[in-house]
C-alpha cells in the first residue's frame, strides 16, 4: 500500500524536526553549543528560537566577530525543487524593502551533512524583544493587556508593510516570478543550483561577504566584498537616506529584475512598471517581530506569492487548498482558502482577513476562531471561519476598534476593505483616542 504524498511530506517534516530537536537538546545536556561551518566561517548555535515544518530558527553567534543573528535553517531533503521553494523566501526579502519588513543579511545553500539533500540558511537580524505572540503570551500570564493606542500602532505598522506588498509594481514585460503557485512552477521555475553555494560569496575561503565587526553600525551588516562587482552587492542596501522625509514610505529598490529591465529594456519602455500585488498568506502575531524601538517588523515570507490567482478548474482549486493547508495557519486563514471555488480569483484580500484576526488577537489574546468551543469542545475551526462565527469578549476597547475588526472579517472578500482603507480607518480610530 502506497503512502499518500501529503502524509509522506508530513512524516518527513516530523523526522527532521525530531533530528534538529535532538541536536539542540544534546547540546544543552552536554553543556556545549553545537556549531555550523558555512563558507569558511564558524557559527555557534546558542539555542532554538522557533520551529515549523522543515525549518528551525536558532540564535547563532559568529565566532570571529561575536555578532549574533537569527539563523533560519530550512531542510531540503528532496533536492532542487525544495531548494527552489526555500529560495522564495530569500527572493521576497530582496523584492520588498520597507522599514517594517525584515531585511535579510545573507543566505547560503550547503549540502546537508546529516542526510540527503541540501540545507538553505538565512541570516536574519536578531530581535531581542521577540514577536507579538510572545507579547500576547506575556499579557496572558501577567493578566495585562495592550493599551488600545499601543495595539493600533503595532497594527498600523504591520499594515504599512502589507501595503508595500499589495502595491508592488513590477517592470512591464517582466517574466520573472519567484512566487508562482505550484500549478505553474514547471514552466516558470528557474533552475535550482546544481551544487551547494553561498548566494553572495564565491568560494569557501572568501569571508568578505559575511558580517564584519566594523560594518554593522546602525544601518545593518556590511556585505561589500572585494572588487565591488554588482553580482556581489548586498541583498539589502546598508544605509537608508536620512532627513529625506521618505523614511516611512514603501521603498521597492530590492528587485534586481526591475533594475535589469530598466537598464536593458524589456517588452515595455525602460522604467515602465505595472501593479502586481503580492500576498503574504501567513499573517499572524508570531510572524511580526518587535524592534528595539518598538516597531513591528513583518517576517517569514515562505508563503508569499502573487496575490491574484485565477481558479479555472477543480484541480487548480484543490491545489490552492493544499498550498493553503500547508503554508497558512488555520486560525488566521481566510475562508476562501478553506473551500476554493472554481471560476473565481483569489486575491490580496486573504491578507485583510488575516489582519482582522491579528488585531483581534492583540485585543483579546487569541484568534477569533480559537475559542473554547473550537479548542476544547471539539468544534471545527474551519466551520467557524467559513461562517465568520466569533464574538468580541467584554472589554474597555472602543466601538471604533471593534468596527475595524469586523470590517476585515467579512466572509466575502469583495466586502473587505483594501489595505489603504484599513490604514485610513486605523488612523481614524487612533485620532478618536487622543
Amino acid at each position: 500500500m502506497s503512502i499518500p504524498p501529503q502524509l509522506m511530506h508530513t512524516l518527513e517534516g516530523i523526522k527532521y524536526q525530531v533530528k534538529d530537536a535532538f541536536w539542540a537538546l544534546s547540546s544543552c545536556i552536554c553543556q556545549q553549543s553545537a556549531k555550523v561551518k558555512i563558507n569558511g566561517r564558524t557559527f555557534k548555535i546558542i539555542r532554538v528560537l522557533g520551529e515549523g515544518g522543515f525549518s528551525f530558527v536558532y540564535l547563532a553567534q559568529d565566532e570571529h566577530s561575536g555578532r549574533q543573528f537569527a539563523l533560519k535553517k530550512i531542510r531540503c531533503p528532496n533536492g532542487q525543487e525544495d531548494v527552489r521553494q526555500a529560495m522564495r523566501e530569500v527572493e521576497a526579502y530582496r523584492r520588498f524593502k520597507h522599514p517594517n519588513i525584515i531585511r535579510i543579511l545573507d543566505s547560503a545553500v550547503v549540502q546537508d551533512p546529516n542526510g540527503d539533500g541540501q540545507v538553505v540558511y538565512l541570516f536574519l537580524p536578531l530581535y531581542k524583544r521577540g514577536n507579538l505572540q510572545d507579547a500576547i503570551n506575556a499579557n496572558s500570564i501577567n493578566n495585562t493587556h495592550f493599551s488600545e493606542t499601543e495595539m493600533l500602532r503595532y497594527f498600523k505598522g504591520t499594515c504599512e508593510a502589507i501595503r508595500a506588498m499589495h502595491d508592488y509594481r513590477a517592470p512591464v514585460g517582466s517574466k520573472n516570478d519567484a512566487f508562482v503557485s505550484r500549478a505553474n512552477q514547471s514552466r516558470h521555475a528557474p533552475s535550482a543550483p546544481s551544487s551547494p553555494r553561498n548566494f553572495l560569496s564565491g568560494d569557501e575561503d572568501d569571508n568578505g561577504m559575511f558580517p564584519q565587526p566594523e560594518g554593522d553600525a546602525e544601518g545593518g551588516y556590511s556585505y561589500h566584498g572585494a572588487g565591488g562587482s554588482s553580482s556581489r552587492a548586498p541583498l539589502m542596501a546598508k544605509d537608508r537616506p536620512q532627513g529625506s522625509g521618505e523614511e516611512h514610505e514603501p521603498i521597492f529598490d530590492g528587485d534586481e529584475e526591475l533594475d535589469r529591465i530598466q537598464h536593458q529594456g524589456g517588452n515595455g519602455h525602460a522604467g515602465e512598471t505595472e501593479l502586481v500585488p503580492y500576498a503574504h498568506r501567513d499573517l499572524k502575531p508570531g510572524n511580526i517581530m518587535i524592534s528595539d524601538e518598538g516597531q513591528p517588523i513583518l517576517m517569514d515570507f515562505g508563503s508569499t506569492m502573487k496575490a491574484r490567482v485565477k481558479i479555472e478548474n477543480r484541480s487548480q482549486a484543490l491545489l490552492q487548498q493544499d498550498i493553503a493547508a500547508e503554508q497558512s495557519t488555520m486560525a488566521y486563514r481566510a475562508p476562501e482558502l478553506f473551500d476554493v471555488k472554481t471560476g473565481v480569483t483569489i486575491d490580496e484580500k486573504v491578507d485583510i482577513w488575516s489582519l482582522g484576526c491579528t488585531l483581534f488577537a492583540l485585543a483579546y489574546s487569541h484568534s477569533p476562531f480559537e475559542n473554547t468551543q473550537t479548542t476544547e469542545q471539539g468544534g471545527s475551526i474551519a466551520m467557524a471561519v467559513m461562517g465568520a462565527q466569533y464574538k468580541h469578549p467584554p472589554s474597555a476597547y472602543s466601538q471604533g476598534l471593534r468596527d475595524l475588526i469586523d470590517s476585515m472579517l467579512k466572509v466575502k472578500p469583495e466586502e473587505r476593505p483594501n489595505i489603504h482603507e484599513v490604514i485610513r480607518r486605523t488612523d481614524q480610530v487612533l485620532q478618536s483616542l487622543r
